[in-house]
């Protein structure tokens, strides 16, 4: 005997299936805002003094290094 398929409310918009993009969208939306949480923590990240730094057991290079990374790479 075979199952249905368990449907997400995303893919039963007006009671049908939706289109490719459409389901595709959740997965753009977690990955941008993924890209905005890495930027805004390294940003948080530039900003610490040096005593916040030693705290967290990083070097002013490393954070410098990490900060000037775009945000789309991890």
């Amino acid at each position: 005997m075979t199952r249905p398929i368990a449907r997400t409310p995303l893919d039963t918009l007006f009671g049908r299936s939706l289109p490719p993009i459409s389901a595709a969208m959740p997965g753009v939306v977690r990955v941008i805002l993924g890209w905005q949480d890495r930027h805004r923590t390294r940003c948080a990240l530039s900003r610490l003094d040096a005593h916040l730094i030693r705290d967290i057991g990083l070097t002013r290079d490393a954070v410098l290094d990490e900060a000037v990374k775009p945000f789309w790479r991890c």
